[in-house]
């Protein structure tokens, strides 16, 4: 069965997703998750966008060790030069150029000719090569691009040493049938085309990204690029798990194959939905939360009688557990770490008593705490953001005909807690005017959102905010049974991560392909 080779982007592409923007920390608690699930390449972002992704790519480059890992770099020197030292200290390291080739491109963004096209994409690749022992070069907008001169620049990547070449469908314009004819056209004409990957890199405008990523694996691509959770710019990427899914549950029709460990597949969409704040709609295909819920009487009879006349894979295949022991406040800590042993966490002993320690709090709370409430409290320590500012107290009063009031206690930096009283339009409002107040920041919100991390009328609820200064935004989680407190910790976790950022954060001219 033919290997397919992984490119995750999910720290490139999938971080150029409006709103989102991952810290330093963030990126290597993905990219060791990553790692985990057992992809081949990483891109771990855009060196030349500015000193806090290049710093950041580098972090990630000295801390995984089992992957190739890749930067992106535009056709230029000064791009390429960005990469080779983000990439020091990397065990496997590879450079991703890329250049625009299309008519629409060519004519109104680069304002160049086929032949300045070709020249300049060659230079680059030249000027790599001395740097790097691997190389993928990217046809930008390939979708859109004229057939012969597509094949004349995937011979001259062939020429000069590329070991990948990505033939893009940058604005999701194709459909299955154009893009697969696509790979077999040049698989076909483009001699020595055995030399090279040919790489998959579809979005999703047109709702057709994993479609046509299939395609292409069927008429020859040796790798598929996409993003955990199909996240990207505009409607996003091919989502990965959809592709190894699909190749998994229909071998006998693709015969072909990832080498990706499914069963961290769960474990890794909530991790990149926790992080980056995207949350995973429910209907969403293999990790959505209805994903394998069934609802209809008929589907549930079917269910009850045999599994497979409605489920074509198992929860159990990505990770997800049916095990229903139940924790409480009255469940000790051995019961606490076999459940997160069978969640698939090894948790060193310190993080484990702080851990149990809230679910401890939870369980008061609580009747029952569900597998998703356990999660949810381990993830929201998976980062450690220096507090700056953190919560102590918080009254508010409400009433229908009257304001709503909100009394903050925050601790600072110095050694008395911070007091303040505000108010609001409503209750949200209210609390962050105090808190605004106590701490003396001018910010804006741009984002607001709550969802329930498990079920019940004593659910948790998770907010997750985002705040911006000037050119500069973070984005902000905060964890409770209360849905004000839990809107306070998110807004003091977004003013943290801003005042590190102010530090050393530029704004990123981010790149597409």
């Amino acid at each position: 069965m033919r290997k397919i080779y992984v490119f995750d982007t999910t720290l490139r592409d999938g971080e150029q997703s409006p709103g989102v923007n991952l810290n330093t920390r963030e990126k290597v608690e993905i990219a060791y998750q990553l790692e985990k699930l057992g992809i081949d390449r990483m891109e771990a972002g855009f060196p030349a966008a500015s000193p806090g992704d290049l710093a950041a790519v580098n972090a990630v480059a000295r801390a995984v060790k089992n992957v190739t890992l890749i930067g992106l770099s535009r056709s230029r020197e000064s791009d390429i030069d960005a990469v080779k030292e983000a990439l020091q200290g990397a065990q496997d390291p590879c450079i991703h150029i890329f250049l625009a080739t299309s008519p629409i491109h060519r004519q109104h963004k680069l304002r160049m000719d086929k032949a300045q096209v070709l020249e300049t994409a060659q230079s680059a690749i030249r000027y790599a090569k001395k740097y790097f022992p691997k190389l993928e070069f990217s046809l930008e907008d390939a979708g859109r691009t004229e057939r012969d001169f597509m094949a004349e620049m995937v011979s001259m990547a062939i020429r000069e040493g590329a070991n990948v070449v990505n033939i893009p469908d940058t604005v999701g314009y194709l459909n299955p049938s154009e893009y697969g004819a696509i790979f077999k056209f040049l698989k076909d004409t483009v001699p020595d085309i055995e030399r090279v990957q040919l790489s998959a890199h579809c979005h999703n405008d047109l709702g057709m990204a994993t479609a046509n990523t299939l395609a292409a694996i069927q008429n020859g691509a040796d790798q598929i690029e996409g993003t955990i959770n199909g996240i990207g710019e505009r409607a996003g990427n091919t989502a990965i798990e959809e592709v190894a899914l699909a190749l998994e549950t229909r071998s006998e029709f693709f015969d072909a194959k990832t080498s990706l460990v499914l069963s961290e597949i769960s474990r890794t969409s909530r991790l990149v939905s926790k992080l980056t704040g995207m949350v995973v709609p429910g209907n969403k295909a293999i990790v959505g939360a209805n994903a394998f819920a069934h609802e209809s009487g008929i589907h549930q009879d079917g269910m009850l009688k045999e599994k497979t006349t409605y489920e074509i894979m198992t929860p159990e295949t990505i990770g997800l557990k049916e095990s229903k022991l139940v924790l409480g406040k009255h469940s000790g800590r051995h019961a606490f770490r076999d459940k997160l042993s069978d969640l698939g966490y090894d948790v060193p002993e310190e993080e484990l008593n702080a851990a149990f320690a809230k679910f401890k709090d939870l369980a008061d709370k609580k009747k029952e705490v569900s597998d998703e409430d356990i999660l949810a409290l381990l993830e929201e320590k998976l980062i450690d953001t220096p507090e700056t500012f953190s919560l102590q107290t918080i009254y508010v009063t409400y009433g229908n005909e009257a304001t709503p009031t909100a009394k903050v206690i925050i601790n600072g930096q110095e050694p008395q807690p911070i007091v303040a009283v505000a108010e609001g339009n409503g209750s949200v409002d209210a609390i962050y005017n105090a808190i605004d107040q106590a701490t003396g920041e001018e910010v804006t919100l741009g984002d607001y959102s709550i969802k329930a991390v498990s079920r019940g009328k004593d659910a948790q609820g998770e907010v997750h905010v985002v705040l911006s200064q000037g050119e500069i935004a973070a984005q902000g989680r905060g964890l409770s049974t209360d849905i004000l407190e839990a809107s306070a910790r998110a807004y003091l976790d977004a003013l943290n991560k801003l005042i590190e950022k102010r530090k050393t954060l530029l704004p990123a001219d981010q790149a597409s392909l």
